[in-house]
């Protein structure tokens, strides 16, 4: 159907809906078994089966089946059957993490998919762009992505930017009329928006003429088929890693196996133990380990309202220096309240909390009737007028559906008594031209029943001041004059001063038959009308994040578009001001260059009276310095700063679907103390990783060691090839994976920010591997060493020592690696996923030293009780050695 062609009323009765109420739950169910879902079909994902087989394909993992196959053929069933099965199991090990992780993913890619406003069953809803079916009536705004292909029924100064279908960057103005062309291309179709495209101004309504594939975009779904799989700098860094230790792992082995060979070993065995040391060596493992651990970490960080949207900001969380935050909303609790008014040089108090609509007006600590005030009465109606909020009552609660600031507006007049349809009937709203941030105010055009138009504008007091020419003063217009102007800056400084934030509101009343075309014609020689003074109080949990943050070596800044003296006023009661710290406005900005900034940057705490366009200003300045910077924003404009950050914070509820797109981090509560909460989460991933890259690569350095020196001595085997394997499955494994979920350490918010172009073995790290790895690979040594000479005719006995005395050294280990400090610094038993998988593991030990089946299969014998002390003791040493200085450290 050519629905640019039709007018509104052919467009609803063609896909048979209605502009007023929306569908019905029953027709959405309808229209989604009939049209699909919302998506734009993707390219075919790996299956499980594949997924599976690619666990195998690890050059090692080869060289191990040939060798096994060789086993086989040489008649060592057992050997060849029980190598199989580990691999088989270590196989599936890897495949259920990778599916972990891949499921993680995709739930996080559901959770930041863009949101719609939608009109059903006569309600406006917010709803997944996916959930949106044809014949859906939806409203978009400034800032939005368009969830489907619509027909425009309302258009509002409405731009649509359609570079993605089109090409053409310029953004294009729409309308509402039908066009009544025919056979005209994408970019000439005015009366209609595009999925995915993006409202750059005003806004508008339009019903749904297709959905998924089936839209402007689906036929170039293919752009959006092929991904890329992101992987993060650490991952990078450590795939890396992992190429220098297979080297050095390999060369190891060949020292090892050409020892054992010239020590008077056969080549066929000193072949088996190289590859299954090769194999237990290289931690191939650990890029699997970091994507799970990364992705449970996200997992944790959606528990605590933040979606983490690029991983790669995991680790950069860990290294914000500096966070950048908006005062409304994410600081304070977005619940304004208008507490004070001012006209005419008179004021009054208006009581009453929240959104719930029930308070009175006050003047002079007397009740008074606000409706018997022309400036009161004028200043409230119109305020109420010049509005989009609308409040609702959902589970015994008012909310406001809309912005903060609009829905104080309109819960002061309903105080009053007002009722916004009751004023929609006196008054028509002809046209609108809608809030911009360089304009910081919003204007409608109003006819009332006898015909008379009106401007009603509201705004920023001091921008609106400037173009006003009269006051209502004691119920008449006065022209402004340098007093009157006086005494409009000092209401405006008296309110600020007690932390309100302040919306004047000017009118003015039209010639017959005026038509207004633009909002710089409308938007002068106003009459200046009043002020509106609310609050929107900090939220409760916001001081203690703020400090928090100090503690951690994290300045925290505040940007607000609000006045000077506002802003210090709510900075000083979170602890963001000091005496030391300075506040710059948006003049001062504006006069400053990115240099000229960077000099004083460090001293600033609070910018006030900013736009948009200076966050990137302030982003660059504090990254010129060496700060990792972290900035919030909501709208449009502040896409670039975000953009442009090191971590680009983007709010859940307020914000527009470009911040969310720009951003890395998304606050579903848009809460500061959610910032923090996602540096806390972001920095223990961190040190999670490398609590299991330390006890991966010790475990492995003990394991290499024990064989080289036993080589090099001329000692007998103290492993057999199935034995390090079985280390490498289960010691390594459950523990390695149980390290990625410890919690924090106390003092995780504590430390300065981390360095991040810090080496994964930075802070001590390589030297713990070496020195761990070495102690656990002598322990081993000795406890072999000690059974065999006792009982030199008894190899199998000695070599079952040494594999429980290696199990048991890196078991201890592991809970060492808990800390940076030492094994005493945490209570062993925090993290219990730790305590299961070490004492699963322990179980498996027993079971293959002490059930008769497996004995053969692992080379085992029974361990006397007698043994066991020894095995523990020496097990412990690599541990506790090290344990006493932190405890002589600690006395000191």
């Amino acid at each position: 159907m050519k629905f640019h062609e039709m007018n509104e009323t052919e467009v609803e009765q063609a896909l048979n809906t209605d502009s007023t109420s929306g569908l019905t739950e029953d027709d959405v169910k309808k229209r989604r078994n009939q049209f699909g879902k919302n998506e734009l079909e993707e390219g075919e994902k790996q299956s499980a089966l594949l997924l599976f087989f690619s666990q195998f394909k690890d050059f090692m993992v080869l060289v191990l089946l040939a060798a096994t196959l060789i086993s086989g053929l040489l008649g060592e069933y057992i050997d060849a059957v029980a190598i199989i099965a580990i691999v088989i199991i270590n196989g599936l090990l890897g495949f259920f993490q990778e599916r972990k992780a891949e499921r993680s993913l995709q739930a996080l890619k559901e959770l930041s998919a863009p949101q719609v406003s939608v009109l059903r069953d006569g309600e406006w809803i917010k709803i997944p762009s996916k959930d949106v079916v044809v014949g859906d009536l939806l409203k978009f705004t400034s800032g939005d992505r368009v969830g489907a292909d619509v027909r425009i029924i309302e258009s509002n100064s409405l731009e649509v930017e359609e570079s993605a279908l089109t090409g053409e960057s310029l953004p294009v103005a729409k309308t509402a009329g039908a066009i009544k062309k025919a056979n005209i291309g994408i970019g000439d179709m005015e009366n209609m928006a595009f999925m995915s495209t993006l409202v750059t101004r005003g806004s508008g309504m339009g019903i749904v003429v297709a959905t998924g594939m089936k839209t402007a975009m689906g036929q170039i779904a293919d752009l959006l088929q092929n991904a890329e799989t992101m992987t993060t700098p650490l991952q990078r860094r450590l795939e890396q890693l992992g190429k220098i230790l297979i080297t050095v792992a390999l060369i190891l082995t060949v020292l090892v196996v050409v020892a054992g060979v010239i020590q008077g070993h056969d080549l066929y065995t000193m072949f088996l133990a190289g590859v299954s040391l090769a194999v237990a060596a290289i931690p191939e493992g650990l890029p699997a380990i970091v994507t799970v651990a990364l992705s449970l970490g996200v997992q944790r960080m959606i528990k605590k309202k933040a979606i983490v949207r690029k991983l790669p900001a995991v680790e950069t969380l860990g290294c914000a220096s500096v966070i950048c935050s908006d005062k409304t909303g994410t600081m304070t609790q977005n619940k304004m309240t208008v507490t004070h008014l001012w006209s005419g040089g008179k004021q009054w108090l208006v009581d009453g909390v929240g959104y719930e609509p029930q308070g009175h007006f006050y003047r002079n600590d007397s009740q008074v009737e606000p409706k018997e005030d022309k400036a009161l009465q004028q200043m409230l109606m119109f305020g109420m007028l010049c509005n989009h909020a609308e409040i609702k009552r959902k589970e015994n609660e008012f909310v406001i559906d809309g912005d903060p600031t609009e829905g104080a507006l309109l819960v002061a007049a309903m105080k009053a008594g007002y009722n916004r349809d009751t004023l929609l009937s006196q008054f028509q709203i002809m046209k609108e031209f809608p809030f911009d941030s360089e304009r910081k105010m919003m204007s409608i055009v109003v006819k009332d029943q006898q015909g008379k138009q009106y401007i009603v504008t509201k705004g920023a007091p001091d921008v609106l001041a400037g173009v006003c020419e009269s006051i209502l003063w004691e119920g008449k217009r006065k022209f402004l004059n340098r007093e009157v102007i006086g005494h409009i800056q000092k209401a405006i400084e008296d309110l600020a001063s007690q932390a309100l934030r302040t919306i004047a509101i000017g009118v003015k009343e039209l010639s017959p038959n005026t038509i207004i075309l633009d909002e710089k014609e409308a938007e002068k020689g106003l009459t200046f009308i009043g002020l509106q003074g609310m609050i929107d109080p900090p939220r409760p949990e916001v001081k203690n994040a703020v400090k928090e943050c100090k503690e951690a070596g994290i300045k925290t800044v505040m940007i607000t578009g609000d006045h000077v003296i506002t802003a210090k006023a709510i900075a000083k009661q979170l602890g963001i001001l000091t005496n030391k710290s300075k506040v710059l406005d948006g003049k001062a900005l504006s006069e400053m260059n990115v240099d000229e900034l960077e000099e004083v940057v460090d001293d600033v705490a609070v910018f006030a009276r900013v736009s948009p366009e200076h966050k990137l200003k302030i982003v660059k300045a504090l990254q010129n310095k060496g700060h990792i910077v972290a900035m919030t924003g909501d709208g449009v404009n502040d896409a670039p700063a975000i953009k442009a950050a090191d971590i680009g914070v983007a709010m859940g509820i307020t914000g527009t679907d470009v911040a969310k797109e720009a951003s890395a981090l998304v606050l579903l509560d848009d809460n500061f103390a959610t910032i923090k909460a996602a540096i806390k989460e972001g920095r223990n991933i961190y040190e999670n990783i490398r609590k299991f890259i330390r006890y991966l690569l010790a475990s492995n350095v003990g394991e290499i060691l024990v064989m080289l020196f036993a080589m090099i001595l001329g000692l007998p085997l103290p492993l057999v090839p199935i034995q390090i394997l079985w280390v490498n499955l289960v010691t390594d494994g459950l523990p390695a994976m149980a390290l990625g979920l410890d919690q924090p350490e106390d003092d995780v918010m504590k430390r300065k920010p981390r360095n991040p172009r810090e080496g994964v073995f930075a802070r001590g790290l390589g030297w713990k591997v070496v020195s761990r790895g070495f102690l656990i690979g002598i322990a081993t040594l000795l406890a072999f060493i000690f059974a065999y000479h006792a009982n030199p005719d008894d190899l199998p006995y000695a070599q079952t020592i040494a594999f429980a005395t290696l199990v048991l050294a890196q078991l201890i280990h592991v809970f060492d690696c808990r800390s940076e400090k030492s094994v005493l610094a945490r209570n062993p038993f925090g993290n219990k996923y730790l305590v299961w998988a070490v004492i699963s593991s322990l179980i498996l030990l027993f079971v293959v030293i002490y059930y008769p089946p497996l004995q053969p299969i692992f080379h085992t014998v029974p361990i006397e009780m007698k043994d066991w002390l020894m095995i523990t003791g020496l097990a412990a040493v690599p541990t506790f050695l090290l344990a006493g200085s932190f405890l002589m450290t600690k006395r000191k």
